[in-house]
């Protein structure tokens, strides 16, 4: 082999090396560029469910201050009317009355509550379900 094809040699084995170092190169930067997408999509997502449960907290916390001031009153009237009725038996009337409707204010607030929590769990995972299917699908998409 003589000096010039020698030469020749190791140029294209450079050329070659320097092309698949290149390539490596932005083959990393790419990769490294799509995994910090997904992670800001995945910060965003949590940002969002974090954001839906302080609504649905703040909606369960209303919720439930309008119901214990609500049955605060009705308990109240109710103590006015018992104070006020002229027989025992009328006592007892008067009691097993707002003994019912204070159960049934109660099982409806707490199906109403439920509602409200149900809602408020899909809301707050809404996003990361998203999230983990996207994740999922890009993946497989590497396979």
């Amino acid at each position: 082999m003589s000096a010039e094809e020698f030469k020749a040699t190791t140029d294209r084995v450079a050329a070659a090396g320097n092309q698949a170092f290149k390539d490596g190169v932005e083959k990393s930067i790419g990769a490294l560029n799509e995994l910090n997408s997904l992670s800001k999509s995945n910060i965003e997502a949590l940002v969002e469910s974090f954001t839906a449960a302080t609504k649905g907290a703040e909606a369960v916390g209303a919720q439930t201050a309008a119901f214990t001031k609500k049955n605060w009153e009705e308990g109240v009237a109710a103590a006015k009317s018992l104070s006020s009725a002229k027989s025992v038996q009328e006592v007892v009337e008067l009691q097993s009355a707002y003994a019912k409707k204070s159960l049934e204010s109660y099982v409806a607030e707490l199906n109403s509550l439920t509602e409200t929590l149900s809602a408020s769990f899909k809301d707050s995972f809404k996003p990361i379900n998203t999230r983990l299917t996207a994740s999922v699908e890009k993946f497989q998409s590497f396979r």
